[in-house]
């Protein structure tokens, strides 16, 4: 598989003329969306002290970078998708935050315009280094060289993407409202009994996804180049292989979640139910994100495996190498 098709695919998925729309609302479409934003809220919220300047990178319609914003750091907003960058400029003037937020256009393969260590924190969110297959321990790399005190991730993840193998309906768990208008809640809904008659479980398929991570390739490929927009080549990490890579470039004091996880035991109308009371969703959402949070669990989030770090000091690694040269003399 030629390299650079990964990014060809995912600018040509992202830059749909509706993917700014569709993006935006998300969290208003699919309770499991609302459960990985809420997670993710979370923890930001606990790291903000002594940052001034973060990049966001795969921003999307700006989630986040809205609401660091909104606290008064200023945002470096980068996407590779043009229709997500206007949603995200006309939310941020909606929410008077424009001033705060500098918008770019590009993709994570290519962070060579920014020096090292530019930005106080360093986010990426909902999976797009699982998109720069197969750039993604490049990107990670280059994600950690232009962060100065944290970084915070997610990335797909392969234990909590496996079980999807076996269930082509589990998307219709998280539908919040059956008679919206949203075009993918209708197809979830409308293809769910043809999901289920059409569905043969497939132990090959499953062992090499657990084997190698990898969602996606020649198939893709080609629907590619006969003008289709394939969903992106995905790379899927397991906890440990994250974990280590991090560690790898310098950053300590390593902790990860799966958001999801307890959320994706409970029925579609418990769910529902649930997020019907204010009170009762709220209560939910801090149920989730400590349990999601448990190191026993974070493989099975959702989709994603969260993750958050501390940059180690360049005096720190230098200690270290001269402990470990230390001790082969």
């Amino acid at each position: 598989m030629q390299q650079d098709y990964s990014r060809k695919i995912s600018e040509r998925l992202w830059n749909l003329p509706d993917k700014g729309e569709l993006e935006s609302q998300r969290e208003a479409t699919f309770i499991d969306d609302i459960i990985q934003k809420s997670h993710i809220e979370k923890e930001l919220l606990t790291e903000t002290d002594g940052i001034e300047t973060v990049f966001d990178g795969g921003a999307g319609c700006g989630r986040f970078s809205i609401l660091l914003a909104k606290m008064g750091c200023k945002v470096t907003h980068f996407d590779i998708s043009r229709p997500m960058l206007e949603k995200a400029r006309e939310l941020a003037a909606e929410a008077g935050v424009s001033e705060n937020i500098t918008f770019v256009e590009g993709a994570l393969e290519d962070l060579s315009q920014y020096a090292d260590k530019s930005f106080d924190m360093v986010i990426s969110f909902d999976a797009p280094i699982s998109y720069t297959y197969p750039n993604q321990e490049k990107v990670i790399g280059e994600l950690i060289r232009i962060a100065r005190k944290k970084v915070m991730f997610s990335v797909a993840s392969r234990l909590g993407y496996l079980p999807y193998l076996s269930n082509p309906i589990q998307k219709n768990q998280f539908i919040i409202n059956p008679e919206c208008s949203d075009a993918w809640v209708q197809r979830c809904i409308a293809n769910r009994q043809s999901a289920i008659d059409s569905f043969t479980f497939d132990k090959r398929a499953i062992e090499k996804f657990m084997c190698d991570g990898l969602s996606g390739g020649e198939e893709e490929i080609a629907e590619y180049e006969r003008g289709g927009t394939p969903w992106c080549i995905t790379y899927a990490f397991l906890p440990d292989e994250l974990k280590s890579l991090l560690e790898r470039h310098g950053v300590k004091n390593i902790r990860m979640a799966g958001p999801g996880a307890y959320a994706r035991t409970i029925p579609n109308e418990i769910l529902v139910k649930i997020m019907s009371n204010e009170q009762d969703k709220n209560d939910f959402l801090e149920i989730c994100h400590k349990y999601d949070s448990n190191p026993y669990v974070c493989g099975m989030g959702k989709d994603n495996l969260f993750i958050k770090g501390d940059i180690e000091a360049p005096e720190a690694i230098q200690t270290v190498e001269r402990a470990s040269i230390g001790e082969g003399e």
